[in-house]
């Protein structure tokens, strides 16, 4: 099955590692393609940043998203310059305390940057918290998976605190309330 993934957020949330991430779960743990293209303006820390990623069980062809059916959005920003015109089809994880706006799809409140800070005291892993929650709704990718390649991914000393974030965001998933 074939998925195409926007993320997007501010610079200096994680959103390209979580896409890097989410892609290396996809090809070395689920042996299956991705490919993840970046875009970020040169303000790089506090700018919208976009990363995408494509997961299909077939060879990518063509490395840009052209029909997203995710998104995981970690700012109002990034809400309004990749998530506002999310067609219907789609689903979307807001982080429901950065992001004030709803889309028309449907939609997952992910309280991920105040529940970073407040369980694990690090604003930091949020976007580890939004990849479990991501994973745990949608089965992009498997739970195993994505813990080997948070795993690979994050610096030395720092497994512990993602583990932890990864587990929150997969608890987050079924309690983080639904709309749209």
């Amino acid at each position: 099955m074939r998925h195409e993934v926007i993320c997007s957020g501010f610079g200096g949330q994680g959103i390209i590692l979580a896409a890097v991430i989410l892609g290396r779960a996809a090809v070395v743990y689920d042996d299956r393609y991705a490919v993840q293209t970046q875009v970020y303006g040169p303000e790089a820390r506090g700018g919208a940043s976009m990363s995408s990623v494509i997961i299909d069980d077939e060879p990518v062809l063509y490395p840009h998203v052209r029909e997203p059916t995710i998104y995981v959005i970690m700012s109002q920003q990034g809400f309004e310059k990749y998530g506002a015109g999310a067609p219907e089809g789609a689903v979307m994880f807001v982080d429901s305390g950065l992001v004030h706006s709803r889309p028309a799809c449907r939609y997952h409140e992910i309280p991920a940057t105040s529940e970073a800070k407040k369980v694990l005291g690090r604003e930091i892993v949020a976007n580890i918290v939004m990849l479990g929650a991501l994973v745990a709704a949608t089965g992009v990718v498997s739970r195993e998976a994505i813990r080997k390649a948070v795993l690979d991914s994050v610096p030395k000393g720092t497994e512990d605190l993602n583990m932890k974030a990864l587990e929150l965001g997969f608890e987050l998933s079924g309690d983080g309330g639904e709309g749209g």
